[in-house]
């Protein structure tokens, strides 16, 4: 596969001297091929856009294709008209009403030709299953006030007309349920909370740089309305392709950021925009990203909003996401939050703008390690001390050892002396 790649390469660079307006186009290779190409080659995909996971505006940029078990979309039929845009909704709540009127307005109608009420229209001794109904049109209309209980008192069904009784009966009952039924998807659909995700906003940028004496990864969340999100939590999650110890090639593999899981933090009471701050730790997916290798990574941020809207009760959320251009290093935001005469004051024309701020370009990695090299001086003197003071006891012990000895020595003269 690497060699077919590089006679593709070379051909068409061997075409492009040849004829300058042709286009080059790359071989569509997976990624783990991909890795293994030229330089060239590497350059050239690198140049690429960014393919977004989730666009700006929280739409999920994915299109699901090849769905053979379409029989599942009718098995959940209300939800799937919900789903639909408005313009098929409205389409299918008027073909329903429609259809449904003619329908039992041709059985009507079938009703009054096969009984030969049509034979003796205007007979006053004849008593039609309904009366004035002298057409198809009659008999469509007589269903319409039917169905929809209006009763102009025209059309009346008399009680000689079993048939008829019972043909009410059911055009009633599903009179009834197609109305529950249309009625209430259109209610579901106009009360659903999307809109209300509109009014909450993020910023355009993420940015990194230093907070606590920590390098951290931070953006903005806000809420243009006065009613507030109730119980609003936040999550983040990195999408970013991935390739296992075995060679397995997971594609948009995500991965959780902590923005205040473990502290609560994620808990937002959003009265005002509030800036949201991940610390690059070393379980930080950025752990060893620095500024120089950040426009280099191939990754998205999705950023999740949730939370109940106060004046319905129903759950409502909001996504946005970040690719690296997006990420800016070295920047902090610009505060919108002033205090006024009795009340504070939230300017939001200053929401998306940033400030540039003396921040390291190396990696959190890298600087825990500088920051150890710092202490190491003072290990070393430590070390030292207690290095010098065995040696110390050592020479002691040695000394004894001799003295001692030299002692037992002199004994065993004395012993041998006497002996002799």
């Amino acid at each position: 596969l690497f060699f077919m790649a590089a006679n593709v390469l070379e051909e068409d660079s061997m075409e492009q001297d040849i004829e300058s307006p042709v286009t080059i186009h790359q071989p569509k290779l997976p990624k783990q091929a991909r890795e293994d190409l030229p330089k060239n080659i590497n350059k050239e995909c690198a140049k690429r856009k960014i393919q977004r996971y989730v666009r700006k505006d929280g739409k999920c940029n994915v299109h699901h294709g090849n769905v053979r078990e379409t029989y599942r979309y009718l098995t959940d039929i209300f939800t799937t008209l919900v789903d639909l845009k408005w313009r098929f909704n409205l389409l299918i709540f008027v073909m329903v009403y429609t259809v449904t009127w003619l329908f039992f307005g041709m059985i009507w109608w079938l009703i009054a030709y096969v009984r030969g009420d049509m034979d003796h229209i205007g007979d006053s001794t004849w008593t039609p299953c309904v009366s004035n109904l002298n057409g198809f049109v009659s008999a469509f209309l007589f269903s319409i006030e039917t169905e929809t209980t209006i009763g102009y008192g025209y059309r009346v069904i008399t009680d000689k007309c079993p048939e008829g009784i019972i043909l009410l009966l059911v055009q009633s009952v599903l009179g009834s349920i197609v109305n529950a039924f249309m009625v209430g998807c259109m209610f579901v659909k106009i009360s659903q909370p999307k809109k209300r995700a509109e009014t909450l906003v993020f910023s355009t940028n993420a940015v990194i740089s230093m907070r606590d004496g920590k390098l951290c990864l931070m953006f903005r969340v806000g809420d243009l309305r006065n009613s507030h999100i109730v119980e609003a939590s936040i999550r983040a999650k990195l999408i970013k392709s991935k390739q296992t110890k075995e060679g397995e090639f997971i594609p948009l593999n995500q991965t959780d950021i902590n923005v205040g899981y473990y502290t609560g933090d994620d808990r937002l009471f959003l009265v005002s925009p509030l800036i949201i701050s991940h610390e690059i730790n070393q379980q930080s997916p950025f752990w060893e990203i620095s500024k120089a290798q950040l426009p280099k990574e191939e990754l998205e941020i999705v950023v999740i909003l949730e939370g109940m809207v106060e004046a319905t009760g129903m759950t409502c959320q909001a996504r946005s996401s970040y690719i690296t251009s997006e990420i800016l290093w070295g920047y902090r935001f610009t505060p919108v939050l002033t205090l006024e005469d009795g009340f504070y004051e939230v300017d939001y024309n200053s929401f998306h703008e940033t400030y540039e701020t003396n921040t390291p370009v190396y990696s959190a990695k890298e600087l825990a390690e500088m920051a150890s090299r710092a202490e190491l001086p003072l290990t070393w003197s430590v070390s030292s001390k207690l290095d010098q003071h065995a040696e110390l006891e050592a020479e002691e012990e040695e000394k004894n050892q001799e003295d001692q000895n030299e002692r037992n020595g002199g004994v065993a003269n004395l012993e041998n002396e006497s002996k002799v």
